[in-house]
């Protein structure tokens, strides 16, 4: 048994988000485009004599208790293979909460990989998936990383290539967005065909390994619902533009925007623009970073 591991859980971004229909059984059917990019939480895991699973996090208003998805990871594999002893999970958050970039699935798929490479369980990256999404429907892809695309609630993932790496600027304003209330409030079955993003169209650019095609075939339909509510996504967006990004969106159901940049020093700039948090409705988080892929980076997971 490995007594101590520390982990990096890497955040995400959708680069296309798509919503099908709402299912019969309250689900919805998604067609996304994920991608990993370079900021991470750190989980630091330690095996125990005492029984038990106990959580401490960096940020006070986080759950230390079941409803943790850290928690629940490590419940999940204890439990089902009645492992001895306990585990002290310590996380330390970089990633914006509630802020569409995956941090508590990513986290959550961190432990699950941490406990079963620490107990020496024997399960499969695809075994975890089929675990992982009894969490949440963003673990399984945040177990494989990297640029993929994800159909059914978000489980069915297919890997693409990596995509061209460039600047990525994050900018989460002074607002949490609810999951729940963003995708009950989308009414998915009645949307027009034109509120519908070219997945496929974003695909076939990222395939030809073409930045600007892809950045030209950004779209997420739950701008729909997040950016009606909250004006200062769009200022947001208006603002990484101004400044030279190639486009720029929210991530998920936000409210985290991203913006693309070729250029180092366009970036820089306005990373610094949007730091200073001159915009009308405030900005919480701003960090500057790059895109993850698995082929180029090896070191955490």
């Amino acid at each position: 048994m490995i007594k101590r591991m520390k982990l990096k859980a890497y955040g995400k971004i959708n680069l296309g988000l798509d919503v099908l229909r709402k299912r019969e059984d309250g689900y919805h059917e998604v067609k996304m485009v994920m991608q990993t990019v370079g900021l991470y939480d750190i989980i630091d895991l330690r095996a125990t004599e005492q029984k038990g699973i106990r959580v401490e996090t960096n940020l006070y208003y986080l759950p230390s208790d079941r409803n943790n998805l850290v928690w629940k990871a490590a419940e999940m594999l204890m439990s089902e293979f009645d492992l001895p002893g306990g585990l002290d999970i310590s996380l330390k958050k970089m990633i914006p909460v509630a802020a569409g970039m995956a941090g508590g699935s990513s986290d959550a798929a961190a432990v699950l990989y941490g406990v079963n490479r620490m107990f020496h369980l024997g399960l499969s990256l695809e075994e975890l998936k089929v675990r992982g999404v009894k969490i949440g429907a963003d673990v399984p892809y945040c177990l494989m990383r990297g640029t993929a695309l994800s159909e059914g609630i978000g489980e069915i993932l297919t890997p693409l290539p990596p995509v061209p790496q460039c600047w990525v600027l994050l900018a989460k304003p002074k607002i949490s967005v609810s999951t729940k209330w963003v995708y009950s409030s989308l009414h998915a079955n009645e949307l027009r065909p034109e509120d519908h993003p070219d997945i496929d169209g974003l695909v076939d650019a990222i395939r030809r390994g073409d930045l600007r095609g892809m950045a030209g075939k950004f779209g997420n339909v739950l701008e729909l619902v997040t950016e009606k509510r909250y004006p200062i996504i769009e200022e947001i967006k208006d603002e990484m533009k101004r400044h030279g990004a190639l486009n720029a969106m929210m991530s998920g159901s936000g409210p985290t925007v991203f913006g693309l940049f070729e250029d180092a020093r366009a970036a820089k700039k306005a990373y610094w623009t949007l730091k200073k948090g001159r915009l009308s409705g405030g900005i919480r988080q701003v960090y500057l970073t790059n895109f993850f892929n698995n082929r180029e980076v090896s070191n955490g997971l």
